[in-house]
């Protein structure tokens, strides 16, 4: 009987779905185990064959762990707030609700047909408001939390204030902004509730600041700084700026010291630890004051090297610092400006990267040297950054390769007054450091400078010794409209946290998802944005009376925001009274494994630990990381088609006829190239976007258009994609999932190649051949042989060891093997084929289910008992001797191990090819080596 897969697939699709096979429950006695993927974004695009390949090994692992008798948790949704859905309502007019629910509708269907394992009663959509509901909720009690520096971490804000009534603030330590003067409990009972509003906000874990950010004017929103390339926007390629605005920040500085610790108790790939550490860059040193001369102002300066104060010739503050225009002089007052502008225009990462410009400007101002009096220049370069530190460093050109160039460029003074060179963070303290105009310190050794300086600095009240994070603040806000919105509303300009019984607070109807025209973001055009304190309901903005009516928050909250806590939604995703059951959360605990990809280290996977920390703090989860393990994997490349055209022509020149003239190669897309890699030149004039195309000429080689190739990241925007439904269609969804862990080790990028696929849907059809002979299925109750059970037992213990390894591409290897020599046996015993079946059920789960049932069994595959390896059964009792006639090896013969010498002897002379080789003749002796060989001797 041939194998029929789409409809064998769909079957069994359905059956999955009718019998919700692959639900979780919240009790049970088994052990229990959850797996998580990255949640998909719902992009109109849908699925290519790259977005699969972490589900697939994800549900491999699900599926041997139910088939190991564990109560698996494999649950499935869709981070489905951001900006790609509102850019395509600007461009439409569509709402994004819509949008985004036909998209996810796309997105169910093909992770359906590739036979995915996911509980999708529990499906989560961080745009329904019964999942945002929560977040807001999470929102509100970082807002009234601050971070304990005592007691390590976050508790209620009316701990403080409670505090702040008794004492004051003079001995309290909390996580704060770094201006907050000391204040006793008189000066704090005798203040406004404005004022000490505005206080408390200074020590709350969510607050809202003046805060510099990428701007993006065409998108009308603050974008993160991985969604920004180059200097431009990641979506659309618009310009990016810096500016200043009020936003909600995350204070997720308080927990730099747990995230860095807590990285050491969990299993994850050490290159995106790596990526969190230096993303948090904890360094220890301190803080040094600098007056400024003939102002009453003076900025702070963090540095690893203290003892190297000495050798400062020059301070730079970063063309944003708020001082910059203070204390700048007249006559210096057009060049800074104009490189501030300049500046507002590359992004921080831009600007970190660029290690060779060398770019500044003299404010005209001068800061007091804290020990010697000396006036030292202060100017702005782009190479320092507001966010990082404090904003301003004192520069040390005798020791620091940047001050150094720095200097070097504006022809700064170099005073060289250190016997060694090495003055980075960490030099060997061994050394000693000779200063010429420091009577406390020369001569020491460079550890005891360090200390001793910052002792004079305590001494004198100039300075602190610090441990510095570069860790900054997460700014919260969004100028958008497709996100959470934030359950806050204003009085007076003090913002007010709504009730948890009356959340969620959805998102209103609006004309226009763009800015207004004076720049609020999208939401001031919603004509019904306004919270009555009376009602407790959202009202027309036309009944603000700043009495009982206030107007709501504009700004919604990042696309981080749902992604930071949805795996404990999973847990317990029904119930409408909590954000997760402490049963569910008691019983499943933690992700057992994670996969998604390393691109999110410092975004997602920072963010979310900082949530989970914060939740464990309040006593709302039970642990403090939420996943024990997480793979990365691999990205799948796809193999681009490139035309070239000639430079300022309409015309394209064929791959091998490209000489020495200028030519621009441009994507093609690769469904109008062929296998041999030529062009369909008239489905491209006809399928091509740009009108440009239909009117071209080509020039081509042999009558035929050669396009070129290249492998890199497989993208819409390459027209490199292949899309997994095709390959469905033509291969199977089995042959699909088999392929895509073939291609490679889970974790190394690969190409993909379609040509290849077919020699895994040939192993599947020769699967499916070994239960039929002549067109009927036919399975017997024999007794299997050694050697087939060796071959079984052989599989068992590689695929078993592979999983648990994540060696998902060498285990498909292990299968092809298995069949190709069970084939060669000609084997229809149930004693192999039925543990066969179930081996490769994780892999290829519908022809697994499809043959299970027709084996005889009924129900699913799914739980059945994963095959259990036997050791004895690869036990060899059996010897292949090459016979040898005068050293010259004729024939081979299988005998027993447990034979002697004499009797390995009988057997060879007793052969039929052993009595024609001689032919009548008597051998002068026979040589047995038990085990190994037999040589006669003639």
């Amino acid at each position: 009987m041939k194998y029929y897969f789409n409809e064998i697939e769909a079957k069994w699709q359905q059956y999955w779905n009718d019998n919700q096979t692959f639900r979780a429950e919240n009790t049970s006695d088994k052990e229990k185990f959850y797996v998580l993927d990255m949640f998909p974004y719902p992009s109109g695009a849908g699925l290519h064959v790259g977005h699969p390949l972490g589900y697939i090994a994800s549900d491999i692992y699900a599926r041997f762990k139910r088939h190991k008798g564990f109560n698996v948790l494999h649950p499935q949704g869709y981070d489905s707030f951001g900006l790609p859905a509102e850019q395509y309502a600007i461009q439409t007019g569509q709402h994004p609700a819509k949008t985004t629910k036909e998209n996810i509708k796309t997105y169910r269907r093909q992770l359906d047909q590739i036979g995915f394992s996911f509980d999708w009663s529990r499906e989560v959509r961080t745009s329904d408001p019964s999942y945002y509901k929560w977040t807001q909720w999470i929102f509100i009690q970082l807002f009234e939390s601050y971070y304990c520096l005592d007691d390590h971490k976050a508790k209620d804000i009316s701990v403080l204030e409670s505090i702040f009534e008794k004492e004051g603030n003079a001995e309290v330590k909390a996580a704060c902004d770094d201006d907050i003067d000391i204040f006793s409990a008189e000066e704090w009972n005798s203040m406004g509730d404005a004022a000490k509003e505005e206080l408390l906000s200074k020590y709350r874990l969510t607050y809202l600041s003046e805060t510099e950010v990428n701007w993006c004017p065409e998108l009308g929103t603050v974008l993160a700084n991985d969604e920004i390339v180059n200097g431009v926007s990641e979506r659309g390629g618009f310009p990016v700026v810096r500016k200043k605005m009020k936003q909600w920040s995350m204070r997720i500085t308080a927990y730099a010291q747990r995230l860095l610790d807590g990285l050491n108790t969990i299993d994850w790939p050490q290159p995106l630890k790596d990526s969190q550490k230096n993303w948090i860059g904890r360094s220890e040193g301190a803080m040094v004051s600098f007056q400024i001369d003939g102002h009453n102002e003076s900025f702070q300066v963090f540095t690893t090297r203290p003892d190297t104060i000495f050798g400062v010739s020059f301070m730079t503050l970063a063309p944003e610092h708020e001082l910059v225009a203070k204390i700048c002089t007249s006559e210096q007052k057009e060049k800074v400006e104009a490189y501030i502008l300049a500046t507002s225009k590359r992004s921080e990462r831009d600007r970190m990267a660029d290690v060779k410009s060398i770019t500044g400007v003299f404010t005209g101002a001068y800061a007091i040297h804290p020990f010697t009096g000396k006036n030292i220049p202060i100017w702005i370069g782009d190479y320092v950054l507001a966010g990082y530190g404090t904003g301003a460093v004192m520069a040390v050109p005798c020791g620091d390769q940047r001050d150094y160039d720095f200097a070097k460029h504006f022809n700064l003074e170099i005073p060289n007054i250190f016997d060694q060179q090495d003055l980075s963070e960490g030099a060997c303290e061994d050394k000693n450091v000779v200063i010429a105009n420091s009577d406390f310190i020369s001569g020491m050794k460079v550890g005891k400078a360090i200390k001793m300086v910052i002792s004079e600095l305590e001494k004198r009240r100039i300075g602190l010794g610090k441990i510095n994070y570069r860790l900054r603040d997460a700014v919260f806000s969004r100028q958008r409209y497709w996100g959470e919105p934030f359950p806050v509303y204003y009085v007076k300009g003090l913002p007010k946290m709504i009730d948890k019984e009356h959340l969620p607070i959805t998102l209103p109807e609006v004309e226009k998802y763009l800015p207004t025209a004076d720049g609020k973001p999208p939401l001031g055009n919603a004509t019904v944005w306004a919270w009555n304190t009376k009602t407790n309901t959202i009202v027309s903005n036309d009944l603000i009376d700043e009495k009982s009516v206030f107007p709501l928050e504009l700004n919604t909250m990042p696309g981080w925001a749902g992604s930071s806590w949805y795996f404990n939604r999973y847990m317990d995703a029904s119930n409408e009274n909590e954000f997760c059951g402490k049963d569910a959360l008691n019983y499943w605990k933690d992700v057992d494994l994670y996969i998604g990809g390393s691109e999110h280290a410092t975004g997602h996977l920072l963010y979310s630990r900082f949530w989970q920390k914060f939740l464990f703090d309040k006593g709302l989860v039970p642990v403090d990381e939420y996943a024990k393990k997480l793979i990365n994997q691999g990205m799948i490349l796809g193999t681009s088609a490139f035309i070239y055209r000639k430079e300022g022509e309409n015309t394209y020149v064929s791959h091998g006829l490209i000489g020495n003239e200028k030519v621009q190669p441009i994507h093609v897309d690769v469904s109008l190239v062929n296998s041999s890699n030529e062009l369909d030149i008239e489905g491209f004039k006809n399928h091509a976007f740009n009108k440009d195309y239909a009117q071209a000429s080509f020039i081509l080689e042999e009558g035929k258009y050669i396009v070129g190739r290249e492998v890199e990241k497989m993208s819409k925007s390459k027209y490199n994609v292949v899309n997994p439904d095709d390959i469905c269609k033509d291969y199977g969804a089995d042959t699909l999932r088999m392929y895509e862990m073939f291609l490679g080790p889970l974790e190394q990028a690969k190409p993909w190649n379609t040509a290849g696929i077919s020699g895994v849907h040939g192993f599947l059809k020769r699967l499916w051949k070994l239960f039929y002979v002549d067109g009927n299925f036919v399975v017997s109750d024999e007794v299997a042989s050694p050697e087939e059970l060796k071959i079984l037992h052989k599989t068992i213990k590689k695929v078993d060891d592979d999983i648990a390894n994540f060696s998902f591409n060498t285990s498909v290897s292990s299968f092809m093997i298995a069949v190709n020599e069970l084939t060669a046996l000609k084997t229809s015993k149930r004693s192999i084929l039925e543990p066969l079946v179930v081996l490769i059920s994780p892999y290829a789960p519908h022809i697994a289910e499809e043959l299970w049932e027709r084996l005889g069994h009924s129900g699913s595959i799914s739980t059945v008992e994963f095959p259990v390896f036997n050791p004895k059964f690869l036990v060899e009792s059996t010897k292949t001797y090459p016979i040898s006639f005068n050293g010259k090896m004729r024939f081979t013969k299988e005998l027993s191990l447990d034979l002697d010498k004499a009797a390995v002897e009988k057997a060879v002379m007793d052969d039929e090819r052993t009595i024609k080789q001689l032919a009548g003749r008597s051998p002068k002796k026979v040589i047995v080596v038990p085990g190994k060989i037999v040589n006669i001797v003639g």
